[in-house]
This record gives C-alpha cells, sequence and structure tokens, in this order.
C-alpha cells in the first residue's frame, strides 16, 4: 500500500489556524487517498514548533498521536538514512536544505516512498518526489 510521507510544515499546518496553508493542509488532509507516514525526526520538530508557537498542551496532544501512531505511521530514520543523509546535506550546498529534510529525503528513498504533504520547497528542489498538495 503506498503512503503519503508528511513533513513538518504540513503538521503544523494543520494544527495552528493561523498558518497560511491551514486550510489547504485540512481540506486535503480530509481528502487523502492514501494512508499518512512521517519520521520520528519529523515528530521532533512537529513537537518543538508546536511547544514553542502554540502551546505545551497542543505539542503533547499532536506527540500522543504520532507516538501512538493513530495520526500516521511512524518510521525511524537508521543509521544508514543519517549516513545518506549526510551526504545530501553535503551535496546540496546551494540549498537551504535542513539536515531533516535530508533524513526524510534518504528516508522516502529507502522505503519507497514518491509522495509527500509538505508546503516548502525544499522537496521539489531535491526532486525525485510528487508534492502534495498540488497546485
Amino acid at each position: 500500500m503506498p503512503y503519503i510521507f508528511v513533513d513538518t510544515g504540513a503538521w503544523y499546518a494543520l494544527l495552528d489556524e493561523d498558518d497560511a496553508n491551514h486550510h489547504a493542509a485540512v481540506k486535503f488532509k480530509d481528502s487523502l487517498p492514501h494512508p499518512l507516514m512521517t519520521s520520528n525526526y519529523i515528530v521532533d520538530e512537529v513537537l518543538t514548533l508546536a511547544r514553542n508557537r502554540l502551546s505545551h498542551k497542543v505539542a503533547v496532544e499532536i506527540g500522543q498521536k504520532l507516538w501512538d501512531e493513530s495520526s500516521a505511521n511512524l518510521i525511524r530514520v537508521t543509521p544508514q538514512d543519517e549516513k545518506k543523509a549526510w551526504e545530501i546535506f553535503v551535496k546540496y550546498r546551494d540549498k537551504a536544505f535542513s539536515f531533516t529534510d535530508c533524513t526524510s529525503f534518504a528516508l522516502m528513498e529507502r522505503v519507497g516512498i514518491t509522495e509527500v504533504f509538505a508546503f516548502d520547497e525544499h522537496f521539489k528542489q531535491y526532486g525525485n518526489f510528487i508534492v502534495l498538495p498540488l497546485g
């Protein structure tokens, strides 16, 4: 069964009603054709953003859903993914990829995920993936 990988910005847009992408994120999530997957590195970023920008309560609520996998399947970044991520990070010095972005690229390539729910340009810049929602 194909999965759609969910990036930090998409999770955050779902949480924050004031986020510019909130309505697009909710509409897209409600119409998803495939189950969601995310990584432990993404969970780290989501928890930190939610805690710093929204509240501890919101961070705990989303964290519980992510850790118990009721919102998405959780896949862990492996040491091999980290090594590949480092290679990507070093290679693309002209891009503003975070190391977490690079771990997502490596993980998605490893498990064969081609679609990503994201709002930043990094997945488009890297190539290899279909960034959703389209438009």
